[in-house]
């Protein structure tokens, strides 16, 4: 027996030594409260009905005869119980609203996908090295590695370029296979451009508070904060989209969120722990906002998307020519 039914089998018990202690042998005055007509309720309406009814100084009690539940009220008070319950359910008959209708997921897989491999490609080229005039032969993984001095100085562009690098095959694996899952569905919820800008934006975001809470010779690279993020907007997206129906679901998202943090985010010697968790937490707060505006707006169409993408691939080129400029 759990402690609510025993607390709940107390109060009947209570409630009936009360009723017939102060009625005696008019117990039989106590009249049972009908619900449209119908005195037969169900259990957890009977409970409802009877906090509602004790909220407002009416005596009360529950009893079934096996088949159905009853609640009870003195004779005198049944018109006053009847006028409180019905302000009850008036007051609360559109409540909860229904579960929302499941989103349609776009068909954008393939050209994630090709974003993806862009990336690793990319990985490839670095560690090829890039040869410039008057500079030989450059470091991109040097020069694009978020530095916590460096970015505090001005350099913000490195908040960005940390993204694109990896420290080895493992990392670029390890994102590109199980970031890539969280990436695909992402812009699957919400479109190509507004999923991969809330990505850069919650990575960027997430590298730059790190490197004003690290020491400043801190440095970190990989798309792993992006991801992260990634896992945070999901999260978010679905703590908002069932915000009406948080006592039963809302801690399943943000739980699973901080559950895969624990276990992937922290491992390895070389982890940044606090880029992940940043990066999760301001994905949490941008997927929030997103999904407030999608419920509202609907999803971006195709043009907005187009130029959403063409922004974020914008960003993350602006953020190399600076790198080879001033870096």
């Amino acid at each position: 027996m759990t402690a609510w039914h025993f607390f709940h089998t107390m109060i009947i018990i209570a409630a009936m030594d009360l009723r017939d202690t102060q009625y005696g042998e008019e117990a039989n005055l106590w009249r049972a409260v009908s619900s449209r007509g119908n005195i037969f309720i169900t259990r957890s309406q009977a409970r409802s009905w009877a906090l509602v009814l004790d909220s407002r100084s009416i005596p009360c009690c529950i009893e079934s005869d096996g088949a159905a539940w009853h609640l009870l009220v003195p004779e005198q008070h049944l018109e006053s119980a009847h006028r409180e319950l019905q302000l009850f359910e008036e007051a609360n008959q559109s409540w909860p609203p229904p579960l929302p209708a499941a989103r349609q997921l776009i068909e954008n897989t393939l050209p994630t996908i090709s974003v993806l491999l862009l990336l690793a490609t990319f990985h490839n080229l670095t560690l090829v090295g890039l040869s410039l005039p008057e500079r030989g032969i450059l470091d991109m993984y040097e020069l694009g590695a978020a530095h916590a001095a460096s970015i505090r100085s001005g350099q913000l562009w490195q908040c960005v370029t940390a993204l694109t690098l990896h420290s080895g095959p493992v990392h670029l694996l390890g994102n590109l296979t199980i970031g890539g899952a969280f990436i695909i569905l992402l812009c699957r919820e919400l479109g190509s451009g507004l999923a991969w800008s809330l990505l850069l934006a919650s990575g960027t975001l997430g590298n730059l508070l790190n490197a004003w809470v690290q020491s400043p010779d801190h440095r970190s690279v990989g798309a792993s904060t992006a991801v992260f993020g990634a896992v945070g907007i999901l999260a978010a997206i679905s703590t908002v989209r069932y915000r009406h129906h948080l006592r039963r679901r809302w801690f399943v998202p943000v739980a699973a969120g901080l559950a895969l943090l624990a276990i992937l985010g922290t491992e390895g010697k070389n982890t940044d722990l606090g880029a992940h968790l940043f990066g999760f937490c301001f994905g949490m707060f941008l997927g929030a906002s997103a999904e407030f505006i999608v419920g509202k707006y609907g999803r971006p169409g195709g043009v907005l998307n187009a130029l959403l993408a063409l922004l974020s691939g914008g960003v993350v080129v602006a953020a190399w020519w600076c790198t080879l400029e001033f870096g």
